[in-house]
């Protein structure tokens, strides 16, 4: 069974006080945050920041320290299940303005909001332990 390893980000951004939480509408229909596969060479971090710069245009990532989760699940992909594991940081931006290159849409949404929208269950807990580090904040 082939395995992939990703790296990506939970971003938010404060606007007039409140938190709100990026999502991205993939191709395929589903709601969820910034990541994609680690290249040769690269640690996380590395990967987290290409991506994130490839996929919205976002430089000014500030990651928050004590938030590393790491999300195993399996796939399928052209008759072949995939087993994939990815790497979560959170991240704090100013920007607000996104440039989509490989995606559909997206939404700077509060925390309820981001919570209905965003498409698996191990995003949404994996949401919701970021909302509760970011409360702390």
């Amino acid at each position: 069974m082939p395995n992939e390893v990703s790296a990506g980000a939970i971003i938010f951004r404060r606007e007039d006080g409140i938190v709100k939480y990026l999502l991205l509408h993939y191709t395929s229909g589903h709601w969820d945050y910034v990541k994609g596969h680690m290249e040769a060479g690269e640690d996380e971090l590395t990967t987290v920041k290409r991506e994130c710069n490839e996929e919205t245009g976002i430089t000014d990532l500030q990651f928050i320290p004590g938030f590393h989760h790491e999300m195993h699940f399996f796939f399928r992909r052209n008759n072949e299940t995939i087993s994939k594991k990815v790497y979560f940081y959170l991240a704090e931006t100013k920007t607000a303005e996104i440039k989509l290159t490989e995606h559909t849409g997206y939404k700077w949404l509060p925390y309820e909001e981001a919570a209905k929208l965003v498409t698996f269950s191990n995003s949404r807990e994996l949401l919701k332990k970021a909302h509760e580090i970011v409360e702390k904040l």
